[in-house]
């Protein structure tokens, strides 16, 4: 898979967060918990919540909404949802965090 690298260019908050950032233009949540950092989708596939509005609790990424839980992991929803959310590889550099986005296979081939 071909991943694409991008600097997040925000004040990321000490401690825990949830956040949205835009990476390459895309809306993104970005979001610290358990000393760790997962990028996923902003939205929700259940009824459009926006989860950088929502909140972490045991691994699991709550929407404001109607209080849908996506896991951190693996972005499966909780028992019953039959959803997902999309989750982005995340690393952190000496200058910064970067998201991985997969390079659509257009640019790839006509670079734009």
């Amino acid at each position: 898979m071909n991943l694409k690298w991008y600097k997040i260019e925000a004040d990321l908050p000490d401690g825990e967060f949830v956040k949205q950032v835009v990476v390459n233009g895309k809306k993104m949540c970005l979001l610290k918990h358990q000393d760790k950092l997962f990028a996923v989708q902003n939205t929700c596939p259940h009824a459009g919540g926006i989860l950088s509005g929502g909140w972490c609790k045991e691994g699991y990424l709550v929407c404001p909404i109607h209080r849908w839980e996506y896991n951190l992991q693996t972005g499966r929803g909780a028992e019953g949802q039959g959803d997902y959310i999309d989750i982005y590889p995340v690393e952190i550099r000496t200058d910064g965090v970067y998201v991985g986005l997969k390079e659509s296979w257009i640019k790839r081939i006509f670079g734009k």
